[in-house]
């Protein structure tokens, strides 16, 4: 995978699998899937081999089968890429959480290139080649870069143990330790674990729906070494509750905020709608540059503060303010992206659906001393027009969307508003390619600049900078 682009031939037509679980053969890896897996073409027929990296010869065992593709394992590496390293993790192979960690990480960036390029291929009809795609940005140094961590409970052998879900399974895997997990979440949820099992604490058991604590949450401010620890529990009555705060006090003292959340639903959704404080303050302080914020217990905010003041620069700089500009941060959550434009906009105007967002994001202003901030609640494509109609139309806008991509009425309001500038961070490369071929009807694309927000795993940010055609 080379930084430059070069033009791939089309992939060969796919048909019909024919070919059955338990089957090997010899396969040559001639890319990375979106997921971080290997594909290689059987007969024509495409083949996802989970671990195998581009230029290596394999023979793999199938183990499923799809409408159009087969799944497969690594029976054998016959010829083993010169980028291929041992990953460090011991419950790398089990855990699932990270998808890359066997491939050296100045290749890693070259792929989350590839793959934006893939996804730009497949869903638009823009001549890629000629397309501004820059290298990615990468991180001097690429672990222990989480600042939150969420672990399911269980019990092993008598032992409360935590962790995530082994992929595509319900097999906790025990994470004592990681290796992209800032440090201080992994001692506070040990520590916690160990309390819990000291004091006889149930755990909740999802099969008999039985027990108490479902998962512990954790956070840390990089920048002022703040701990805030969230119980997730079935129910609000705790046994020992007080006996547990005092005794997380003594062990943690850099825990400065402890929370219970309820969540007694049979979901796949970590919080519940009940936040209950317990000791310390309610928030914990963090700081991007200039910037500080408020983390409450459901508070979104990015995982990799490191990373996250690259990727809003990237965002400033598409932007180009010269402190005249009126600028919309639609999908705009607390306003972190917003505040980071500020001071070299005229005005910023927000919106988000979720009214706990909304008022976050006017107390972050205010805090901040901004008076050329206005936030609202409700979507984009409600009121730009409104907006527009009352003589103030945006030169700039910025949206930061979900996995799922825009809304197309948001992006149909965009074309109709049209401002100037239009920039759009995304989270997947897919969902992205999709809306830019959308917008591209009035919109060019400047340049696409991926960031690597994730290290060690296949999720790839990307900033995109359009101009009005």
């Amino acid at each position: 995978m080379n930084q430059k682009f070069k033009s791939r031939k089309p992939a060969p037509q796919q048909s019909q699998v024919t070919m059955t679980v338990g089957q090997t053969f010899p396969l040559t890896i001639k890319r990375l899937g979106i997921n971080g897996e290997g594909v290689g073409y059987f007969k024509k027929q495409v083949v996802f081999v989970h671990g195998a990296l581009p230029g290596e010869e394999v023979v793999a065992e199938v183990t499923n089968i799809k409408h159009k593709f087969a799944e497969a394992k690594i029976k054998k590496i016959r010829i083993k890429s010169t980028h291929r390293i041992t990953p460090p993790c011991h419950v790398y192979e089990q855990c699932g959480g990270c998808q890359l960690q066997h491939l050296e990480y100045t290749q890693q960036l070259d792929y989350k290139r590839d793959i934006v390029i893939q996804s730009l291929e497949r869903h638009t009809k823009l001549n890629v080649e000629k397309l501004e795609i820059r290298p990615t940005i990468g991180m001097d140094d690429p672990w222990y870069y989480r600042n939150k961590s969420q672990f399911q409970l269980g019990v092993q052998k008598g032992k409360i143990i935590a962790g995530l879900y082994s992929e595509n399974s319900h097999r906790l895997i025990n994470i004592n330790e990681c290796l992209v997990q800032h440090p201080s979440t992994i001692e506070v949820t040990n520590t916690i674990k160990q309390i819990l099992q000291d004091f006889n604490i149930s755990v909740y058991n999802e099969k008999n729906r039985q027990g108490i604590v479902r998962t512990i949450m954790t956070r840390v401010g990089f920048s002022t070494g703040e701990i805030q620890v969230v119980l997730i529990t079935a129910e609000e009555k705790l046994p020992r509750k007080q006996l547990i705060v005092n005794e997380i006090q003594k062990r943690l003292p850099k825990v400065k905020s402890i929370l219970q959340n309820v969540n007694g639903q049979k979901t796949s959704l970590i919080f519940g709608e009940e936040t209950v404080h317990l000791s310390g303050e309610q928030v914990i302080q963090e700081t991007l540059g200039d910037i500080s914020f408020e983390l409450s217990a459901r508070a979104f905010f990015q995982l990799n503060p490191v990373q996250t003041v690259k990727l809003y620069d990237e965002v400033k700089k598409a932007a180009e303010l010269t402190g005249k500009e009126k600028v919309v941060d639609a999908y705009c959550g607390v306003g972190t992206i917003g505040l980071w434009l500020a001071d070299g906009a005229g005005e910023v105007r927000g919106m988000d659906v979720i009214p706990e967002s909304i008022e976050d994001a006017k107390k972050n202003a205010a805090r901040h001393g901004y008076d050329n901030m206005q936030y609202v609640t409700g979507k984009a494509e409600k009121w730009l027009p409104k907006w527009v109609k009352e003589g103030w139309k945006p030169d700039t806008i910025v949206v930061d969307p979900p996995r799922t991509g825009c809304d197309e009425k948001f992006l149909q309001t965009v074309l109709e508003v049209e401002p100037k500038r239009f920039v759009y961070v995304s989270c997947h490369p897919s969902t992205l390619a999709k809306d830019i071929q959308y917008v591209s009807k009035k919109y060019k694309v400047e340049w696409i600049q991926p960031v690597d927000m994730f290290p060690q795993t296949s999720h790839v940010e990307t900033v995109v900078k359009f101009k009005l055609k």
